[in-house]
This record gives C-alpha cells, structure tokens and sequence, in this order.
C-alpha cells in the first residue's frame, strides 16, 4: 500500500549499502510516538515532535518511515505484537483465556493510550485507517483465528461456526469496554467475556 507523506522534505539520503539500522534509534522513536500520542493525540504528533522527544535525527526517522502514519502505524502494530503469543493450552476456553487477556492487557497499557488517540481520528484519515487495519487490526484477528483454527483440529469447535460474527462478539465487548465505556479491563471481564459471550455463541447448533 501506499502511504501519504508528510509536507516536510526528507533531509537525508538513503542507507548506505551494508550499513545496518541502529535498533535503539527505533525504540527511542516508537517510544517517543507512544508517549506524544497519549500525550497529545494525533494532532500534537509530528516528525519534528517525535524527534525532539527520541533525540534523533529528523533524517534517522525518515530513513526509517516515510510519513507519520506509516511511523505511527508501524509502531502500534510492533507494540501489540509483543502483546501476541498464540497459546497452546490445550482446550479452546484455555487459549481464549490468554487472548482476550493478552488483549485487555495491551489496552490497559500505554499501547492502548496511544491506540486510542488513533482510533478517534481514523474516520478522517483514511490511509491511517487502512494501515492501522492492516496492521495493528489484523495481527489480532490472526490470532483469533489460529486460536479457532486449533480448536478445530482438535475437534473442539465446528468449522460452521468460523466466519460468523459468534468469533468477534467478544472482542467487541473488550472494545465497547474500553473505548466507549471506559471500565476496567480486568481478570473478571475476561472470564466473563469468554465464558458467557464467546463460549456460548461458538458451541455447535
């Protein structure tokens, strides 16, 4: 996909053949970002903000990303990322366990901060909304869905129930939670979520 750029020129050539990607530029960036997005939504976040506030060079940061969104899309995605190892517990309850948990944890934190100054602004920012999608969006539905792909190797789900919207109901309770309502993602609501929204929508009919 393509990605708008920002009106500010990049200042720098490209890397070098052979010359590697210093990694604690990267975090000091996507720290940065996550910080200012909470901070200030995503009307506060620039090039040159992010920059001041990782101590980098503005040529360091394009070398990288060609545009805010492309650097903002990038850097959720990897944060929720780190959120996501599909489980293996053996039963389809355990695994949705760890998911959902997985989930609620990400949002509770400063990636959910973050994730919320974007989600406001996505009706107005299309190409944020595609790359946010593709990303941060679709690394989570992937999980799910090697979640529901395991359940029905072991027999414990009907594949007729996969593709349905009994799979995203509580994923959206999570979301409602979260961004609409604004209570606690806790241990609780994750039982609940999975035991009496999840559980009962994908057992056979």
């Amino acid at each position: 996909m393509q990605f708008r750029r920002d009106p500010e020129p990049a200042p720098d050539a490209p890397l070098r053949p052979g010359r590697r990607r210093d990694p604690a530029v990267d975090e000091a960036v996507r720290s940065a970002v996550l910080e200012l997005l909470a901070e200030r939504g995503w009307d506060g976040l620039s090039m040159d903000a992010v920059a001041a506030r990782a101590k980098v060079g503005k040529a360091s940061m394009y070398r990288r990303w060609s545009s805010r969104v492309q650097m903002v899309a990038e850097t959720i995605a990897e944060a929720d990322r780190g959120q996501v190892t599909v489980p293996a517990t053996g039963t389809l309850r355990g695994d949705l366990l760890e998911v959902v948990g997985a989930m609620a944890t990400s949002l509770n934190g400063r990636v959910g901060a973050a994730a919320r100054a974007v989600v406001g602004v996505l009706p107005h920012e299309p190409d944020l909304a595609a790359a946010f999608r593709e990303g941060s969006v679709e690394i989570w539905r992937d999980a799910f869905v090697q979640v529901f792909s395991a359940a029905v190797t072991r027999g414990d789900l009907d594949p007729a129930r996969l593709g349905t919207v009994a799979g995203e109901a509580g994923p959206a309770v999570v979301m409602q939670r979260w961004l609409v309502l604004g209570r606690p993602l806790d241990d609780e609501l994750v039982r609940d979520v999975v035991d009496g929204v999840m559980l009962p929508l994908l057992a056979p009919r």
